[in-house]
């Protein structure tokens, strides 16, 4: 019998190149067809591995699902970015492999970013997402977040809704 190792830690600075293509897969599979294609492309190649390495090392923390070695998955949490919600903590980000979605690792990923920021003693968090991104509202909802506030990204002239989901 084997044993499959899955862990949810906080990212070193030799995880930024397993990152940086989690977050090139993750987010092709998510924003392909919603976010066209050119701005798509860019945001995804300026986040190599420099660009991990920098973050890894920033203010926010960045949570990753290693499975046996492999980063499945990662979040990014810290302090709410939006000084008009009632709440203190913010899940940035938080993106799986197409391959480890569906089964799981997301939830346990997305639980121990709201553990954090409760053991950071945040009151509350939001989390936010385009509203066509299906996947991702389903996501939210089934954590118990409630979409309460809605804000414009633009993407190349493209101007997209999204959602912030609250977290008590």
């Amino acid at each position: 019998m084997k044993t499959l190792s899955i862990d949810v830690r906080p990212a070193d600075s030799q995880d930024a190149l397993a990152i940086s293509e989690t977050h090139r897969l993750a987010w092709q599979n998510a924003y392909a067809g919603l976010i066209p294609h050119r701005a798509l492309t860019a945001m995804i190649e300026r986040r190599g591995r420099g660009w991990w390495s920098k973050a890894i090392r920033g203010p926010a923390t960045v949570l990753v699902a290693d499975v046996a070695g492999t980063i499945a998955g990662y979040a990014t949490v810290g302090l709410n970015r939006a000084n008009a919600l009632p709440v203190e903590g913010e899940v940035y980000e938080l993106y799986m492999r197409p391959e480890y979605q569906g089964i799981g690792l997301g939830h346990m990923l997305f639980g121990e970013a709201r553990r954090l920021l409760k053991s950071l003693k945040c009151n509350g968090m939001v989390v936010w997402c385009l509203e066509d991104s299906e996947n991702a509202t389903r996501f939210f909802r089934s954590n118990g977040g409630v979409d309460a506030v809605e804000g414009i990204e633009d993407f190349d002239h493209v101007r997209l809704k999204k959602l912030g989901f609250i977290f008590k």
